[in-house]
């Protein structure tokens, strides 16, 4: 089951919100929590057993390391957190990448090994960093333990953002489990949040997403240069209106049931550096693997060489946890050898370049970084990155190309705007200026709009891919 689907829009999601509302506050979580699971097992039964196994794994050591700090037993406690990771990234690993090292175990030595093609578990890379910070979280002490093993299985599974985020690490909503109060902006901001990520997905990244598919679909021999960089240019905002539009009906279904989610996109399109591109972009990973990765192997406090060897570390884990393919590898280690060049050679030259070509800079880059992520055959990878470089192809430009983009011109102009932060100051200073009558209003035009569209596109249209589901 996915948001962006008549089924979760018009009878899961009224039905939920109807039990939660109507029952006492005691039981809320308990109804979100069977909820969850209803919502995780509508698409994969039999794994319902696997993040019911994780919830309990992590409930039972975060007890042990709570009584193990009570009681002064330090390495009792590291034991029990070890054990949380071990068992955790046992799991991930086994279910997502088994197949993965198989292969490359094969290719290395010569040994005929099988492939188990076990399916993925939705959403297991994200609730497996969640459940594995809350252990992590009560050994720092940075939040308390907790005892109610219901209200700890509603953060584990819960449905909102169970599975493609933003990760929300245990410390940042400790408080409103226990605490959360539900009022009536909240929940209307949760409305208009809610629907402002289903458009992103529905009437933008459904719809551009269809280009790339078809440009995709050429042979490389077919294209031209300038169709292949029209391909990368929909790809790119494809994935960043389905991800961020996801995380904004997450965080929007969040504020519904009483929660504050952090975002998890500012606007990466509009960085003017690879650094500040990951600082905006699943700002959730981001924050992840710096406090439980790279801070703990030293950061940047034990000179420039173990800096940058944390750093390669951080971005070989983070390319690797996108998906078991070697492009998401290989993507990885491209931004780690970026940013160790941006930090310690051009930091400077940059900041001298003017705006635009700071902005050039950073989107060319990433660009060609979407074109690596994209093909999980590197054959393909690197014949349609030859043919963007000129090498190959048909040429620089045809009447094909025109046509693609006179086709989906107005579509590529609408997506360009909303995907750069100016658009948000546009929009609050024209539609929604703060404090006024015509913010309110034009939001629920804005709400009713968006609603009939989407659920006039949804009615016809069977293209509805969630990109991050396979992470």
């Amino acid at each position: 089951m996915v948001f962006s689907s008549l089924l979760f829009l018009f009878r899961f999601l009224p039905i939920v919100l109807l039990a939660y509302y109507v029952l006492p506050k005691k039981w809320h979580n308990l109804v979100l929590f069977l909820a969850s699971l209803v919502f995780y097992a509508w698409g994969e039964p039999v794994y319902v057993i696997l993040i019911l196994f994780s919830t309990t794994v992590d409930y039972v050591a975060g007890q042990a390391v709570a009584y193990c700090k009570a009681n002064q037993k330090k390495k009792g406690a590291i034991a029990a957190v070890c054990c949380s990771a071990v068992i955790n990234l046992s799991l991930l690993g086994f279910f997502k990448y088994a197949d993965f090292f198989l292969q490359i175990l094969h290719q290395v030595t010569g040994i005929k090994t099988g492939q188990l093609h076990l399916p993925l578990p939705i959403g297991i890379s994200f609730y497996t960093f969640q459940t594995m910070s809350y252990t992590i979280d009560v050994y720092r002490g940075d939040a308390k333990v907790q005892k109610n093993l219901i209200t700890f299985g509603a953060y584990v599974s819960l449905f909102p953002q169970l599975i493609a985020g933003p990760i929300i690490r245990y410390k940042d909503v400790a408080k409103q489990l226990d605490q959360r109060k539900e009022t009536v902006s909240l929940f209307s901001q949760g409305i208009f949040h809610f629907m402002i990520g289903l458009g992103k997905k529905v009437l933008i990244a459904n719809q551009i997403g269809m280009l790339w598919q078809q440009i995709a679909a050429m042979k490389t021999g077919s294209l031209t240069t300038a169709t292949a960089w029209l391909g990368v240019l929909a790809f790119t905002l494809q994935i960043y209106f389905d991800f961020s539009g996801y995380s904004d009906m997450a965080i929007g279904l969040g504020a519904m049931f009483g929660f504050s989610f952090p975002e998890n996109f500012n606007y990466p399109y509009a960085s003017k550096s690879i650094t500040e591109f990951w600082r905006r972009w699943h700002i959730s990973l981001g924050t992840w693997f710096r406090e439980y990765v790279y801070i703990p192997l030293g950061g940047n406090r034990k000179g420039i060489v173990r800096q940058i060897v944390n750093l390669a570390i951080v971005w070989f884990l983070t390319g690797l946890w996108h998906g078991a393919y070697i492009n998401f590898v290989l993507w990885g280690v491209y931004y780690g050898i970026l940013l160790v060049i941006e930090k310690f050679l051009l930091k400077n030259v940059l900041k001298a370049l003017p705006a635009i070509l700071q902005h050039f800079y950073t989107m060319l880059l990433v660009m060609v970084g979407w074109s690596l992520f994209s093909w999980q055959d590197m054959t393909d990878a690197a014949g349609y990155i030859k043919t963007m470089f000129f090498y190959g192809g048909a040429g620089y430009i045809n009447d094909q190309t025109f046509y693609l983009l006179l086709s989906n011109g107005i579509l590529i102009l609408i997506a360009l705007f909303g995907s750069l932060s100016w658009s948000k100051d546009w929009c609050n200073r024209y539609f929604f200026p703060e404090g006024t009558m015509r913010r309110e209003i034009c939001r629920i035009v804005l709400v009713i709009v968006l609603l009939l569209s989407c659920v006039a596109m949804l009615v016809n249209s069977s293209y509805n891919p969630f990109l991050y589901f396979r992470f």
